[in-house]
């Protein structure tokens, strides 16, 4: 797998959007911020124990049953195994292997856009959280049970850095596709997470585990909800999101998501790979650090500027203001979804296809199975520029007015009555700006 495989990634660089549709986009995004801040949302709506639209008790029986719950876990845990084998037995050519593609495309892209539409499916599917309670059922004890209590202090910051470990291997790293590479990160995820699990129970899965708390943010977003007794609902996304948790950590998760995504489109730049090859020198480790201190900066710039801008306004003690970048970071959270399947979309439908080809024979055997090996890609996004180009920009000015809605509704109940206009100026225009730079990031420049 080269580089530009293992970004992505590079959906600007593959279809660049058209300059009147980026331009079309930033407009509608101003329109809509100024007119739910100021004329069509006037007091709070957003209530997250909304009791929603029940599902029909027969469909919930199925999705909650033991039985369903039980196969998925098994074949979390056999595509574990599978994955496994492949790393140390097959191919060592990312071109030949499978697992790479596994890890960026059907792990980080493909998991994330089905907790969108379905909830948590990493916490239902996850071998790390299948085998902790395979072992918890041979000893008796509850997953929930660990030998330590979860820090509180922690949050969500153990996720932020397994998730900053994966963004460096995939945008900033010597070679991101590497088998081995990605071997050893899965090795030292599986390692660490299942002893996580081992001694802090189900709440490392639910706040440390870096897929896990990314899969959760996104279900957050997803039309099904819970209510309070644990009964599956359709909720409106916006009411589950406000019910998001406010965590330490929970600026600088945001800030990685949205940060990273951003600078993978700015790395396929031509202007940004010059200025590596000439800082860099033809030294790769040279390269790596200049890679390295950009995604950090760009993920230092989106918290800060993020945390700035929540934090100004008046009427309000320093102490409640330090404590609003966490309270709003959750509107951060469909500005990220809108910006996946922008930037991605591409990726997963079609280079998705090309990993699972690569299983028609995995070890190198001369295998068929499935008679994939004589199957094509089928290019059926990028043979539709304009439909791709009008969904890319959709999706962002979507992911756009939603975080626009929920930040607003959540100031409306933070800041006092004279500050709730003024008070809220610099974060709207904040979310506009993420949505003008990931309009121009993905009309390449």
């Amino acid at each position: 797998m080269t580089r530009s495989l293992a970004h992505g990634l590079n959906g600007a660089a593959d279809l660049p959007i058209p300059l009147t549709y980026a331009l079309i986009g930033a407009a509608w995004a101003l329109t809509f911020s100024f007119a739910i801040l100021l004329v069509a949302w006037r007091r709070p709506r957003l209530e997250p124990d909304t009791p929603g639209l029940l599902v029909p008790s027969a469909l919930r029986a199925v999705i909650d049953s033991h039985a369903l719950r039980t196969v998925l876990a098994v074949l979390g845990v056999a595509a574990a195994v599978v994955v496994g084998l492949v790393t140390v037995f097959g191919s060592a050519s990312p071109q030949r292997n499978p697992v790479p593609g596994v890890f960026y495309i059907y792990l980080w892209v493909g998991v994330m856009l089905a907790s969108l539409v379905l909830g948590p499916v990493w916490k239902v599917v996850s071998p790390m959280r299948a085998l902790h309670r395979f072992g918890c059922f041979l000893l008796r004890r509850s997953p929930e049970d660990g030998v330590r209590r979860y820090p509180t202090s922690w949050g969500y910051w153990p996720a932020v850095f397994g998730l900053f470990a994966f963004v460096w291997l995939e945008l900033a790293s010597q070679d991101p596709g590497s088998v081995a590479a990605v071997g050893w990160w899965l090795f030292g995820y599986a390692v660490l997470t299942l002893t996580g699990l081992v001694v802090f129970g189900t709440a490392w899965a639910e706040r440390a585990d870096p897929f896990e708390v990314y899969s959760s943010l996104l279900a957050r977003l997803s039309p099904f909800g819970r209510r309070a007794s644990g009964e599956l609902v359709l909720r409106s996304p916006l009411q589950n999101l406000a019910g998001t948790p406010v965590l330490p950590g929970a600026v600088a998760l945001a800030a990685t998501l949205l940060g990273s995504t951003a600078f993978d489109s700015l790395s396929a730049m031509p202007g940004w790979r010059n200025l590596v090859d000439s800082l860099g020198g033809g030294s790769v480790l040279v390269a790596t650090l200049v890679r390295s201190v950009g995604l950090l900066t760009v993920i230092l710039i989106v918290g800060i500027v993020f945390t700035v801008a929540a934090r100004a306004t008046g009427g309000l003690t320093r102490a409640e203001r330090a404590k609003l970048p966490g309270l709003l970071a959750h509107s951060i959270t469909p500005i990220i979804a809108g910006y996946i399947v922008a930037h991605y979309l591409t990726f997963v439908v079609e280079k998705g296809q090309a990993t699972a080809l690569l299983f028609a024979d995995p070890f190198q055997r001369g295998w068929d199975i499935g008679g994939l090996a004589h199957r094509e890609v089928e290019y059926v996004l990028s043979g539709h520029p304009t439909v791709l180009a009008t969904t890319k920009v959709l999706a962002v000015l979507t992911g756009h007015i939603l975080g626009v809605a929920a930040a607003h509704d959540r100031c409306l109940r933070l800041l006092p009555p004279e500050h709730r206009a003024t008070g809220q100026l610099a974060l709207m225009l904040t979310m506009v700006g993420y949505t003008f730079t990931g309009l121009y990031l993905l009309f390449g420049g």
